[in-house]
């Protein structure tokens, strides 16, 4: 594998610069008024502890079971593949991975497997790739040999459409629907004073011509989907990947259990994030309509709400930064079954939020010392976690005796 790197001083550096100001500022807005009441404070969960599996993860930022149950391909930000089997973290890292580019926020991504994996062992990876002064989201595909060691017959199979500078909002989360397609988040590209094409960025989230700022909904090969929302609206100019639109930055998308209905939860800037119930072809606001208001103080959006737009389920201020999202349907905390567990990096923490007949009734917080970037499900139907450090360690959550 062949890594590209940025440099790694200016990654180290703003990394830890990046992390304070999260810290310090996101966390301090005060609540705009809107439609949603913005979430603060919640009460605590309790019975239940972390139990650490394995430490020695560089930046793990998602991870996905094998259908023996007993291995988990784990993605380092960094570009490495690693690989769990039984609780152990195997030493070398899997070869034949696409190259990489790890900067600031990008990096190795989501990871997800074919819904036919035991059949034709393909893997599907979320990546960036390019430089820093231009660079993309990617996703790629590849089958990875019986004894868990290499990847092979590796291809890119999409990039966004514009290449963009800087390390900020790669978006990147991955969700096969029960249809055999796949949902692929894709980042607004970055904050203030960034630009593309003489303007904000981030406007392009509003832009049915662009990638950015968008969920986007291919088939298994890459290709837009012939059903897909705006495929036939008559505009040359709109791209037919796109599912849903007005997204700041997707990092967690889970399908409800019963209804099907897929959430997302999305970062905010300032306060803000949200958790949305996706609809396919709707526009969710950003930046014109947003709870958010910028780093450097002033409001983004006069506005909480849009007209023909769709208004969050849940808004965060202060925000959690929210990253991995689960509904869980184990056996062993019977209370939660049925409920979202959203991770958070900068309160490190998860929310559970607890539904109840279909309808959101309530919140509670699960604290951690460390940034929590992943929550899934294993296939013995416990909760684990991969934290979002440079000695990254994976937990399962059990019953506090």
């Amino acid at each position: 594998m062949k890594i590209i790197y940025g440099n790694r001083f200016t990654w180290a550096t703003y990394a830890a610069l990046a992390g304070l100001l999260l810290s310090c500022i996101c966390c301090s807005a005060d609540p705009m008024k809107g439609p949603v009441d913005p979430t603060g404070k919640t009460p605590l969960e309790t019975g239940w502890k972390a139990v650490t599996i394995t430490g020695g993860l560089m930046r793990p930022w998602s991870a996905v079971w094998l259908p023996d149950g007993r291995t988990l391909l784990v993605t380092e930000r960094e570009g490495r593949l690693r690989v769990v089997r039984d609780g152990e973290l195997r030493t070398d890292a899997v070869k034949g991975l696409p190259d990489v580019l790890p900067l600031d926020q990008g990096g190795l991504l989501d990871i997800a497997l074919h819904p036919d994996f035991t059949k034709n062992r393909r893997v599907y990876m979320t990546y960036s790739a390019g430089r820093r002064q231009a660079n993309r989201t990617t996703l790629a595909r590849g089958r990875i040999n019986e004894e868990h060691t290499e990847l092979t017959e590796v291809e890119t199979l999409f990039q966004v459409s514009q290449a963009k500078q800087g390390g900020q909002h790669f978006g990147s989360r991955l969700l096969w629907l029960d249809d055999g397609t796949l949902l692929m988040s894709i980042g607004d590209g970055g904050n203030p004073p960034l630009q593309l094409d003489g303007r904000l960025i981030r406007l392009n989230a509003q832009e049915l011509s662009s990638h950015l700022g968008k969920v986007l909904r291919l088939d298994e090969d890459g290709k837009p989907p012939a059903d897909n929302p705006f495929v036939d609206d008559g505009d040359p100019r709109t791209d037919p990947y796109i599912w849903t639109y007005g997204h700041r930055n997707i990092q967690g998308l889970a399908i409800h259990p019963e209804s099907r209905a897929v959430w997302a939860t999305e970062h905010g800037a300032r306060g803000g994030d949200e958790l949305n119930l996706l609809r396919k072809g709707q526009n969710y606001g950003w930046p014109e309509a947003t709870y958010s208001v910028e780093y450097f103080g002033p409001r983004i959006s006069e506005t909480t709400t849009l007209d023909g737009a769709m208004n969050p389920a849940v808004v965060w201020t202060p925000c959690i930064a929210p990253s991995g999202l689960l509904f869980y349907t184990g056996p062993e905390f019977p209370r939660w079954k049925g409920d979202l567990l959203a991770g958070g990096l900068v309160l490190r923490q998860i929310r559970r939020i607890d539904f109840e007949n279909g309808k959101i009734v309530g919140q509670t917080t699960f604290q951690f010392e460390d940034r929590i970037r992943w929550v899934g499900q294993g296939p013995d139907g416990g909760i684990y976690v991969l934290t979002d450090e440079v000695d990254g360690k994976l937990l399962r959550i059990v019953p506090q005796e």
